[in-house]
Order: C-alpha cells, then structure tokens, then sequence
C-alpha cells in the first residue's frame, strides 16, 4: 500500500511541476505579446486609469467605460505598483493563473476518466484547443474566467465548499459574462441535485443551498447595485460608443446569430469536434445518454453559459469565441469519453482530432471575411511585426499621429506595449497619407475598397501568413 501511494504522488508531484514549468515556459515566449484586441480596454486602458489614480476608485471615464467590473485592471494595477508598469509584469500576472487552470482542468478530468493514462491523453486533446491555448499568450480575463470555472466546478464535484465558495466568489466579480457563468453553474448543480443525483427539490430550495450562492455572489451584486446607484446604468448608455451594439436583435439579426453561433463552436478546428459528436449520438445515443457522468458533461457544456448564449442570441452585438471557451472544453472531453468508450480504433480518431484541433491555429480566411484573431494562435507574428513596422515609420521619421490604422492598433502605443510612446495612430478616413494595415485587422468592404483604390503599398512585412502593410496615399 505504501509503494502504491508513492507512486501515486510521485506522478501528482511530477504533473504540477509540469504544469509549472510549461506555464513558465509560456511566459518566457510570450511576456514580449502587447494588449490585443478587447484586452486593450479591459487590461491597458482600465488597468491604467487605476494605476494612474487609485486601485480602489472603480469608478471609469465614461468615454471608455464597458460597464464591467475592472477587476483584470485592479489586478495589474497592483501588479504594476510592486514590479512596475510594464508589458512582461502583466504576463507575470498571468502566469499563477495559467497553472491554475492546468492544475484545474487536470483535476476536472480526473473525476470523468480514471485511467491515468486516458487523463494524460484527454488533458492534452482539451489543451491545445485553439481559443484557449490562445488566451495563455496574451493577458486576458479569460484564463481567469476559465480557472475560477473549474475551481467552483471541482468544488461541487468533489464535495469541496471552501473551493466552490472561492470560484464563485471570484466569478461573480470579474465581469459580466462571469457573472453570468456563475448563475450558469447554479443552473447546473441544481438540475444535478434533481435529475442526476435524485435528490429532490428541497434539496435546491432550502435556506443553506441559496445563502450559499448569494453570500458567494457578494462582490458582483455589491458592484451591480453601487453601478445602479452612482450611474444609473449597467453596460452602456445613450452616449456609449457601444449603445448600439446592444440593442433588441431583429427576427433577421438573431436567425444571423444562430448561425455565428454555430460558427463560433465548429471554429478553429473544433469542426472535427462537432462533427464526431453528432455520428456518436447518431451511433450511440442512448447509451451515451445513460451514462451518469456523461449527463453531467452535457449540462455543463451548455448550462453555464446558457445565459451567454441566450444574449448572445438576442442582442446585435457580435460575440466572441472566448465566451464558449469552457463549453469548448468540455465538448472537447465529452468526445474523449465517448472516444474511449464507445470506439474501437479509438488511437486513429485520437490522432485525427488532436491533429484537427491544431490546425486550426492554421486557419486564416479570406480578407473580407471576419476572424476571430484573439481565439487562435495564427496572430502571434503580429506582435513582433507590428515592433518592426513602427520602426520603420520611425526611422523613416513619419509621424505615427499622422498615420490611419484599425481596431485594435487605433490607440496610443503605449496602451499596447508600455513604451511610454503617448503617440496614437489615428482615423482612417480614406484621405490620410499613411495607412498602417495588417491581416489581423477586420475591416469593412468599404476600407478595403479605399485602400485598394486609393493607396499603394509603401513597405510590407511578413511572418509566415500575418503580414503589416504600410501604405501611401496615390498621387493625384
């Protein structure tokens, strides 16, 4: 018994350390990434206003206010008065929860799959998802997000309320989509109490099971009433650069939505997922479906963030494929379930799903089609050739204010990778005599068909298939 549990925590020695020497690794490769996309806002610009003034005033300049706690701001803020405001102290911050989620999502598998072997192998197909290995390289609230899900999960699982007392506690207050994760999960344990665990409806309507959620839940409903109170609105307002991304969505809009929605989980390699999952139930449904555990993956692929999708459904804002990121992975270890179970040449699909999920880093459509590049890795060169075309402008002593560019780059330089440089690019208009473009901006028919009526190309760099194009304005 003794040499059992030896080399029982031999092997949970040896993975932790793992999961800290990739996270470490990770860092060391990505500390260098600047804000991207959406973090821009959430980390650089919120962080920021809190660092400049005071970590504790929560209160953001209404012209750049989301309406979300800036909790990943206080955060970095923080993090930034101890070892200074720079780009590789934000990855720092990263970093501990980067091994959570490794050591979360570990654990998560380890009560579906008991074969250590089967866990290895699972942990590795639910990894090198494309939108989540992603967030592990830039900062982002997600990976926070992700470890406080499993967190709180692994607590009702594993019948540990310290643990599911602190993954609400801190889903409730990162932000909205958080929050509404949280109410998710309690959708989750409830129908598990009554459905799957039998154990009827007083178990879910009793003063002890509510307080719980509701002591837990403080911090955001602490947020929400004081936002209620000092603003008098959530998420945005009349004068709100996003009032009109949140309006009612039309009977045309939400059929569009569906559709994005489906986009969103067949994206980036998971369309083998999505593929295999229904030839499965096709083959294998009842069976499938009468296993305990199986059910339990099921309602929480979808329950969680049932509230996100419903939104998501009903509003004309865009949504992204990080809102599904713990829905992806549990899909990701459902298949592996029924993968091992069910299948006979179980090694051959292995192989092929694993190999169709890292392709999808690959993926890179079309230019007039939108992408989502905050939710695979096929960004990265960006980074460094962003580094190189600013360079170049400077060298060519090309005023950076006087050069257009796009969403995400349209701020200061600065507020992407901490360089002190307050020089912003601006506007594209059609007019200006620089453009700074590059493929991972998402730009309308009608900019594309500017600059390819209007302007030639200056200087182009490259990274396997990312490129940044300066332009000049033609001569008339």
């Amino acid at each position: 018994m003794f040499n059992l549990q030896s080399i029982l925590s031999n092997f949970k020695n040896k993975k932790n350390l793992f999961f800290v020497f990739v996270a470490v690794c990770i860092f060391f490769i990505s500390n260098g990434n600047g804000m991207f996309w959406d973090n821009v806002l959430f980390a650089s610009k919120m962080g920021n206003h809190l660092y400049d003034n005071s970590i504790l005033n929560w209160s953001i300049p209404i012209e750049f206010d989301p309406g979300h706690p800036p909790f990943l701001g206080f955060l970095l803020a923080m993090f930034w008065k101890i070892f200074g405001h720079k780009l590789w102290v934000s990855h720092l911050l990263m970093l501990p929860f980067t091994i959570g989620v490794f050591y979360q999502l570990f654990k998560f598998i380890t009560y579906f799959i008991k074969d250590k072997k089967s866990q290895i192998l699972a942990f590795t197909i639910t990894i090198v998802d494309p939108t989540l290995s992603t967030q592990f390289v830039i900062v982002n609230p997600e990976v926070l997000i992700v470890f406080f899900f499993f967190l709180a999960i692994n607590g009702i699982l594993f019948k540990k309320n310290n643990l599911k007392f602190i993954g609400f506690f801190f889903l409730s207050i990162v932000s909205f989509r958080s929050m509404m994760i949280l109410a998710g999960i309690f959708l989750f344990e409830s129908f598990n109490k009554l459905f799957i665990e039998k154990k009827g409806y007083k178990s879910i309507i009793n003063f002890k099971y509510l307080s719980f959620y509701i002591l837990s839940s403080l911090p955001g409903l602490i947020f929400i009433a004081w936002r209620l109170i000092t603003k008098g609105w959530l998420q945005t307002h009349p004068n709100s650069p996003w009032a009109s991304l949140w309006q009612i969505a039309s009977p045309k809009i939400f059929l569009k939505n569906i559709i994005i929605l489906i986009h969103r989980y067949s994206d980036f390699g998971r369309v083998f997922i999505f593929i295999f999952l229904i030839a499965s139930f096709i083959l294998f449904g009842k069976k499938i479906i009468s296993q305990t555990k199986n059910k339990q993956l099921l309602l929480l692929a979808f329950l969680p963030v049932i509230f996100i999708i419903v939104i998501s459904l009903l509003a004309t804002n865009t949504f992204g494929h990080r809102y599904f990121i713990v829905s992806f992975n549990i899909l990701t270890i459902l298949t592996f379930s029924i993968l091992t179970n069910y299948f006979s040449n179980r090694k051959l699909l292995y192989s092929l799903l694993l190999i169709g999920l890292i392709t999808g880093n690959f993926w890179i459509y079309p230019k007039r089609i939108s992408q989502g590049w905050d939710a695979s890795l096929a960004h990265v060169p960006y980074h460094n050739l962003r580094k190189d075309a600013i360079n170049y402008l400077n060298n060519k002593n090309i005023n950076i204010s006087k050069v257009a560019s796009f969403f995400p780059n349209k701020t200061t330089i600065d507020d992407i990778d901490f360089s002190k440089n307050r020089k912003a690019f601006t506007t594209f208009t059609g007019n200006n005599k620089y453009v700074l473009y590059s493929t991972v901006y998402n730009l309308s028919d009608e900019q594309y068909n500017l600059l390819e009526k209007n302007y030639s190309v200056l200087k182009q760099f490259n990274k396997f298939n990312i490129n940044i194009t300066i332009y000049i304005l033609n001569k008339t």
